[in-house]
C-alpha cells in the first residue's frame, strides 16, 4: 500500500506521518519504507532516526565531481546505487530523505530519480509512507503518483481548508493515479469543525478525521523526543488510530 501525506507547512504532516508509521508497525505491518520528500526534512527526528546523507547531498557531490563515476557505470546507474546506500535502515523501518532542492531550487532531476527509484524499490515493502513537500510541487511534478491513499492535512483555518481544496483540484486536473483522497484537520476542536463545515464541504474532500492539539506532542517536540515514543494515551495517537481504522489501512 502506497500512502502519501500532503498539505501546507505547519499543519502537522510529519506528526501524522510518524504516528501513522508507528501504528502500522504496532499492527504488524512491516517492513515500511518511509520517504521524507519535504525539503525541510524532519521525519527522521519524529521517528528517532539519524540522517547521514540525503539525496540532495548525494547529487551535489556528484555534480561537483566529488564522487567519481566508476568505470562501466552510467550516471543514472551510479546515482541509483548511491541512493540505495543512502537508505537509513532500522529493524522494521527504512527511511529515504530527499533533502533540500538542487542548486538554485530545481527539483526536477531529483524528483525523476526518486520517482524511478520508488517504483523499483516499493515492491520490496508492503507499506510505503511519503511525507511530501509543503506546497503543490510534488503533485504537479508527479512525484506523488500511483498512490492508494492521499491524506491532505490542514490546520483549523479557512485558508488552510482552501489550500487543501486546491490540492484536490490539482490532482483532478492532471489526473494523478490516486485511488482515495481524504482530508484531516489538525489542532482542532469540535466547535472549530462545525465553524469550518461549509469550507470543508466546498473542497469536495471527505473529512476522515481530526487531530486535536496534544500537549504531549508539544512537550516531546520541546525536548527533542521522537514522536514515535508517544504513549498510547496521547490524544494525537488515539486520533490517528481512529483515522487508520476508518480508512481500512490495516485490513
Amino acid at each position: 500500500m502506497n500512502i502519501a501525506v500532503a498539505g501546507k507547512g505547519g499543519t502537522g504532516k510529519t506528526t501524522f506521518s510518524s504516528l501513522l508509521i508507528r501504528q502500522l508497525l504496532k499492527a504488524g505491518k512491516r517492513p515500511i519504507l518511509a520517504v521524507d520528500a519535504d525539503a525541510n526534512a524532519n521525519l527522521n527526528e519524529a521517528l528517532g532516526m539519524e540522517v547521514k546523507e540525503t539525496i540532495a547531498d548525494l547529487l551535489a557531490r556528484i555534480a561537483n565531481n566529488l564522487e567519481p563515476l566508476p568505470a562501466g557505470m552510467t550516471k543514472d546507474q551510479f546515482v541509483e546505487y548511491k541512493i540505495n546506500q543512502s537508505l537509513i535502515e532500522s529493524e522494521h523501518v527504512d527511511l529515504l530523505v530527499m533533502g533540500g532542492p538542487e542548486g538554485a531550487g530545481c527539483y526536477c532531476y531529483a524528483n525523476n530519480l526518486l520517482r524511478g527509484f520508488l517504483q523499483n524499490i516499493a515492491s520490496s515493502y508492503p507499506y510505503v509512507v511519503m511525507d511530501n513537500e509543503a506546497g503543490l510541487e510534488h503533485l504537479s511534478r508527479r512525484t506523488t503518483s500511483n498512490v492508494d491513499i492521499l491524506f491532505v492535512v490542514s490546520d483549523a483555518s479557512a485558508r488552510g481548508i482552501r489550500s487543501a481544496g486546491r490540492v484536490k483540484e490539482l490532482v483532478d486536473s492532471i489526473k494523478l493515479d490516486i485511488k482515495k483522497m481524504y482530508l484531516i484537520v489538525t489542532k482542532v476542536s469540535e466547535e472549530d469543525v462545525k465553524a469550518l463545515d461549509e469550507e470543508i464541504r466546498k473542497t469536495g474532500l471527505e473529512l476522515i478525521g481530526t487531530i486535536p492539539a496534544d500537549p504531549q506532542v508539544f512537550d516531546f517536540d520541546l525536548h527533542s523526543r521522537p514522536l514515535f515514543e508517544l504513549p498510547e494515551n496521547s490524544t494525537a495517537v488515539e486520533a490517528v488510530n481512529k483515522i487508520i481504522q476508518k480508512a481500512h489501512i490495516t485490513e
